[in-house]
C-alpha cells in the first residue's frame, strides 16, 4: 500500500472516530417517576367473598335437607 493511501485511510478513520465520540456524549436520562400507590384491584372483593360464603352455606343447607 502506498504512503498516500495510508494517509487517506488514517484521515478517514480519524474523522469516523470523532463522529463516534460526539455521538456518545450527552446527559444521563432523567430519573424514573415514582411508582403509583398500591391500590386495590377491585372495590367489591369483600362483597363477592361474602356472597360466595352466603351461597356456599345455602347450598350446603339445601344438600343436607335432601
Amino acid at each position: 500500500m502506498r504512503i498516500q493511501n495510508k494517509k487517506i485511510l488514517a484521515s478517514i478513520l480519524f474523522v469516523l472516530i470523532s463522529f463516534v465520540c460526539v455521538a456518545q456524549g450527552g446527559d444521563p436520562p432523567p430519573p424514573m417517576p415514582p411508582p403509583p400507590p398500591g391500590l386495590p384491584i377491585d372495590g367489591f372483593t369483600t362483597v363477592a367473598a361474602i356472597l360466595g360464603v352466603f351461597f356456599g352455606i345455602k347450598k350446603t343447607i339445601d344438600n343436607s335437607k335432601k
